[in-house]
């Protein structure tokens, strides 16, 4: 069998929109590379709900 490659597709969830009480959420989906980045990737992106840029956590 061929090996898994290091490149792995992660979740990116917004950690405002959860305390914030509203309805809905926002997430993005990238990939990241395994062997490079180690640790949990933290990204600020726009979220369309809130109407502003938000800082997105990795999850799972």
């Amino acid at each position: 069998m061929a090996k898994k490659g290091n490149r792995v597709q992660v979740i990116l969830e917004c950690t405002e929109h959860k305390t914030s009480g509203m309805p809905g959420m926002s997430r993005y989906i990238t990939t990241k590379n395994r062997k490079n980045t180690t640790e949990r990737l933290e990204l600020k992106k726009f979220n369309p709900v809130m109407k502003k840029v938000t800082v997105h956590k990795e999850i799972k």
